[in-house]
Order: structure tokens, then sequence, then C-alpha cells
């Protein structure tokens, strides 16, 4: 045996010995951080420990920063029972192994609901793991060794396929104040997309509304292709955090392997919102609305790990097709959150509250949203199509009010005309059932008849 082998034999021997349990003491606790001493120099950022409460449960926890020798923490569970001189337990990694979380995903969580620790929420048993360890906090493919976006991409939504149209590998932000839909539209394209995999990331949901959204909303038929991982509104901010990592990695595992993968988050906002909460108990000073720097230079390296996959010899290129929501807040989108995922991601949806209350859903705004990858994946016919139905409704909305008013006259403008008659034409085929799917050919079909249907 040569040396490199007898080195490579000697490593693998020492990661197979069992991890060394380092123990220091509880120290102090404030609002949502704990305090903890002796582990400073053996632990980093992002590590996971175990703090013993008063009644002696191991409570999980993550260290969160440092500061004058004491480690910060924050736990995943409820920090009652903690105090000073509980303990705080954590694993020395092995030679050579991965600081950070871990998610062993497998291929057989499928169908399955977890929570962003990798633990089952359906009760269906344990999760199986799977072979491979992925770090949950891993860094975006290399942007120039990232593949590019593939050929367009089947939401099985009529207003998307034809005002949005999506590719494989895009990232869409769907924009909309609270009770105007998300949660319907993000069903349909978790059932309707044609994708190998959906994996959906409720964050902060309430609570209440899981089981209805995932046996009424999903429904069996799209729940036997995904994989749901929750984290609800009462969780800690930790939690809720990891939700969108989890969620991201679990989309990671099946792009590896050269799949089609659909990602859906409700909602970066909430995701936000947690870091927030993060920083500020870790003593961030507050900036921009009250969000800390650091939500900032976090939202864009979790956004930006969605997308094609890297370009690897041998190996198949796979592709996340992502659409985050973003709930603005007082219908604001100008709001810090909105304006910084707007700016990193291919596109955005508006949903218009006014829209869904006149009665049509999905309440998309067509003349507000648009997606940066329509030229290039779209015939030329079909974007003058969208074009010319694009001029129509904005022309029926500017000449709304005077229709109405009834100081319009027809005949006056034939474009204005054309605009009267068309534009409720065109509502009606933006209009879409939860359970009805489209194709992307049959929705520009039906566009097309909207616009070129003669009267009789």
């Amino acid at each position: 045996m040569n040396l490199a082998e007898r080195s490579a034999s000697a490593l693998t021997a020492l990661q197979e010995l069992p991890a060394v349990q380092l123990q220091g003491s509880v120290v102090g606790v404030a609002g949502l951080a704990v305090d903890v001493g002796g582990l400073s120099n053996h632990l980093s950022v992002g590590d996971r420990i175990a703090l013993r409460s008063r009644a002696g449960a191991n409570i999980p926890a993550e260290i969160v920063g440092f500061h004058d020798g004491i480690a910060q923490a924050m736990t995943y569970g409820s920090a009652e029972g903690l105090g000073p001189g509980g303990a705080a337990l954590a694993a020395l990694p092995a030679p050579g192994a991965r600081h950070g979380a871990t998610l062993a995903v497998s291929d057989a969580w499928i169908g399955r609901i977890i929570d962003p620790l990798g633990r089952a929420l359906d009760g269906r048993g344990k999760l199986p793991r799977g072979p491979r360890p992925l770090p949950v906090r891993g860094p975006p493919p290399v942007a120039t060794r990232r593949g590019r976006l593939g050929e367009r991409l089947d939401l099985g939504v009529r207003v998307l396929n034809t005002f949005a149209t999506c590719r494989r590998g895009q990232r869409l932000g769907l924009f909309a104040a609270s009770g105007v839909g998300k949660s319907t539209l993000l069903a349909m394209l978790a059932r309707h997309t044609a994708c190998d995999v959906a994996v959906l990331a409720l964050v902060g949901e309430r609570g209440r509304e899981v089981r209805e959204f995932v046996e009424d909303d999903l429904g069996p038929g799209g729940l036997e292709r995904a994989v749901v991982v929750v984290a609800t509104s009462d969780t800690p901010p930790l939690l809720r955090r990891e939700a969108a990592y989890a969620a991201v990695t679990v989309a990671e595992h099946f792009r590896d392997q050269g799949k089609s993968v659909l990602l859906l988050m409700d909602s970066v906002t909430r995701f936000c919102l947690a870091l927030r909460e993060i920083g500020l108990s870790a003593g961030e000073p507050p900036a921009t609305r009250g969000y800390p720097p650091s939500v900032f230079a976090e939202l864009p390296r979790m956004l930006e790990r969605a997308g094609p996959g890297p370009e690897l010899p041998g190996q198949p290129l796979g592709h996340i097709t992502a659409l985050f929501t973003v709930l603005v807040e007082g219908d604001d989108h100008n709001e810090p959150v909105a304006d910084a995922v707007r700016g990193i991601l291919d596109g955005h949806v508006i949903l218009d509250r006014r829209i869904g209350e006149a009665g049509r859903y999905p309440a998309v705004d067509v003349l507000r949203s648009l997606s940066r990858a329509v030229p290039g994946c779209n015939s030329d016919a079909e974007n003058a199509l969208t074009r010319r139905a694009r001029a129509i409704l904005a022309l029926h909305a500017d000449m709304a009010d005077l229709v109405r008013l009834g100081a319009y006259r027809a005949g006056s403008d034939p474009a204005v005309d054309e605009a009267i008659v068309v534009a409720p034409r065109l509502a009606a085929v933006l209009q879409q059932r939860p359970d009805e799917r489209t194709s992307l050919a049959d929705s520009f079909a039906r566009l097309r008849a909207a616009i070129e249907e003669r009267p009789a």
C-alpha cells in the first residue's frame, strides 16, 4: 500500500470515529438570543448545538454570532426552561467534515410533508436518509459555469403562458397583498406545470391553512409529485428562515439528477421578516424600514441558488424554475423587500386586488407583469399577438371611465371601439378555474381567437 492509499485509509477511519462531544454552558438569555460560554474556540457561525433546559430536554439551536469571546445562539424551538448554567452540547466535526447544517435528501421524500430540519410532518413515518448530505446553506453555481435557460415551460395557466411566458430555469416573482389568491395560484402551478418534481416552501404560513392548502388546493394529484416544506407562523424565526434554505436544498438534490424542478415559495417576505428578527436579536443595527443590512445580503444568496444547474462533464443539466411570492405590505410595490426581489429575479407577476374583487381569477394585472425571457422563447407572431393584446387592454383601461360616464360616443375612434368589444373577451380568456389546465399552444390559440373574432 503506497502513501496515498494509506493516507486515504487513515482519513476514512478518522471520519468513521464517533464525534467528540463538547460541553459549554448557557451564560445569558435575552429575547431570542442565548449566550453560550466555553465553546467559542470550537464553533463557527451556522453550526448547530443542543441547549439543555431545566427540565432536561435538549433544544436544538444554531450559532448566529460571537461577541467578546461568547457565542450567540438562537433556538429552533421554544426557549422556555433555558437559564444560566444550563448545558450547551456540541459535536466536534470530524477532520475534513463540512461545517454547518446538512440535509440528506432522498428521492423517497416525494409526496411527503416535512419540516425544515428534515423531519416528517405527515404522520407517515420517519423520512429515509439519502446517501449524500447536502449543505443547507450551499452557494449558488458559479456564474460562468452554470447552464443557460432551457426551452419554454408550460405552466398550465393561460395568463402566465401568454403574458409571462417562462423558460426552464427562470425565476419569477409573484407580487401581491394578502387575500388576492397567491396560494390558489401556487397550487395551480404545482398541479399543472410540466415538470418532473415540485418543491413547495410554506414559510410562516398560517397553521390553520396548511391542511386546507395541501388537501384542497394542492390535492392528491399535486402532492404525489411534490415535496412540501412547512414552517408555520408560530415557529421561531430560525425555523422559518431554514424552511426557505431547506426547500432550495431539496430542489438542488433533484436538479443534480438532471430533472426539471419547480420551486414554489410562499413567501419571500416572511423569509425576510425572519431574517430581520434574527439580525436584530443578534445586535445588528436597523437600516431600511427596520431591516438590518444582513437581510439584503442574504436575500440574493438564497434566490441565486435557483435557476439552471452547473454544466459538468458527463452529467445531465437540470433546472430549478422558481416562483417566489412577495407579500407587499399595504399594496406598496416599492417597499424594500419587493424592490430588492424585483431587481434580482427574471420577471415579475403582479396580482391586483381590484381585479380579484371584480371576480377574475387568477387576478393577474398583465399590464404591470412581465417576463424577461419572453423575447427569446416566443415566436415573432406570438410576441406580436401579446403586444396587440396589451395595447387593447391598456386603451380599454384608459377609456373605461369615459365609457362608463357616457362621455365617449361610439364611432369616434375605431381603436377605442375595438377595445370596448375585445377587452371583455380577453378578460374571459385570462380567467381560469383552479382545476382547469391549458397548454401553451391552446393558450395562444384562445388569445388569438379572442382578438380576431368577428361579430356575427
